[in-house]
């Protein structure tokens, strides 16, 4: 114990001598940065956790308050030891970026994963980042699917065959083949990951090993859509505030982060239209999907009568409020999508007798289906669905009517053979 002693204490002479030379520092201005820095995590605990905030300032004299000014720095908060050591990978990676430009240097997956995280998923949307569902999902797929399975493998040892079979092994929780639009995701992100070595000279150009991986994004079923009657039976079933909300939903085809994202501020009514100026995903509030998201959506008479009586009924009605607010959070966030869909919508669609799997999603898609069987000009259901193109509203989210597809088979064989009657069927 004594040898101990008088080691640490010849330890900690050395590094006194050497960081004074170094810093070139006072005594007392040298012994004040390391009484500061061996009892710093006693006293950010104290201004973190028992003190308010406002107290945490005057507390302090005014020779003492650049402490608070320099507690990020010293007391980094991360959930586990995990994402530390993924943050500091990151650092590391970043801080030795010309070294790692070297063919000799090794950089791992895990290591490229790290740093894309640091640089490319911390910044905000407002900032030009990526948006925060967008990040959140992205960091999903690193850390679910590519870091555990690639991350101890150097990137120049990827091979495209390989990633190829990994992608149709891959399965869900339940064991079943994961979907073919989620392996298409991760390849893509893949791909991005790879790009980013690129950008930083780590990898040489067109040494992408992800772009020649095929993978199908074709989709495993066609999606579900509900009859203006399925519709209607759904509706009859709901509350109030529910009602309101999935037929704001099926008239208009919000996106679900559009819908919860309404304020009343938001509605006009005597303008009879509503402005989409935000998203929420997470209860994080971000920008719209695109410049044509932003797009006002038109609100008939009686959508206008239905929000009206809504926002009347309703504690949180004033314009800076939630339309669809939550009162356990006694108004400070809009309802849970997910939660609304599982404990609320599914089951009044149970009672009402549909039988298909409804989604927020499935409101959007039946919006576009009905206008295309009521015969609305293309143009006219792209702007209402707020898309970019035409192509969007056609091919993935607008579906033909069976009674509108059986009208013309009739008329097509009335054409070709005039003479048969509309019900007449020759025997074979």
């Amino acid at each position: 114990m004594v040898l101990l002693f008088l080691l640490w204490l010849l330890l900690g002479g050395a590094l006194w001598f050497f960081l004074r030379r170094r810093l070139r520092l006072g005594s007392w201005l040298f012994l004040r940065m390391l009484l500061f820095l061996a009892i710093h995590p006693l006293l950010i605990l104290l201004l973190r956790i028992w003190l308010p905030v406002w107290f945490r300032w005057r507390l302090l004299p005014l020779h003492l308050r650049w402490l608070l000014r320099l507690r990020p720095l010293l007391f980094l908060t991360l959930p586990n030891l995990e994402n530390a050591s993924q943050a500091s990978n990151g650092l590391r990676v970043s801080i030795n970026e010309t070294r790692n430009r070297q063919r000799e240097q090794t950089l791992t997956v895990a290591n490229l994963v790290d740093h894309y995280l640091a640089t490319e998923l911390t910044c905000a949307q407002v900032d030009g980042g990526k948006s925060h569902a967008t990040r959140t999902i992205y960091r999903d797929f690193l850390t679910r699917w590519v870091r555990p399975t690639w991350g101890s493998l150097n990137i120049r040892d990827v091979r495209t065959v390989a990633v190829e079979l990994w992608l149709r092994r891959l399965l869900r929780v339940d064991r079943c083949p994961l979907a073919n639009p989620t392996k298409a995701k991760i390849r893509n992100l893949m791909s991005v990951l790879f790009n980013h070595a690129i950008r930083h000279e780590w990898l040489e150009q067109e040494r992408n090993p992800i772009l020649l991986v095929r993978q199908s994004a074709k989709r495993q079923r066609i999606p579900e859509w509900l009859e203006p009657e399925e519709l209607s039976a759904l509706l009859s079933q709901l509350d109030r505030c529910f009602r309101v909300m999935v037929f704001l939903d099926a008239v208009t085809g919000l996106r679900r982060s559009e819908l919860l994202a309404l304020k009343w501020g938001d509605i006009e009514f005597e303008s009879q239209q509503i402005k989409v100026q935000r998203s929420i995903y997470g209860n994080v509030v971000g920008n719209c999907k695109t410049e044509a998201s932003k797009k006002p959506v038109p609100m008939d008479p009686i959508l206008a009568a239905e929000l009206w009586a809504w926002r009347q009924y309703s504690s949180y009605n004033q314009p800076y409020d939630w339309v669809f607010a939550s009162p356990r959070t006694k108004g400070k966030n809009p309802y849970w999508p997910d939660v609304i869909l599982s404990r609320i919508v599914r089951p009044a669609a149970t009672r009402a007798g549909i039988q298909k799997h409804v989604g927020w999603r499935t409101f959007r898609h039946s919006f576009s289906t009905i206008l295309i069987g009521n015969g609305e000009n293309v143009k006219v259901v792209q702007e209402l669905m707020r898309h970019s193109n035409c192509r969007s509203t056609l091919e993935i989210y607008s579906q033909a009517r069976i009674q509108a597809k059986r009208d013309a088979q009739h008329r097509v064989i009335h054409m070709i053979v005039p003479w048969k009657g509309a019900t007449e069927v020759q025997e074979p």
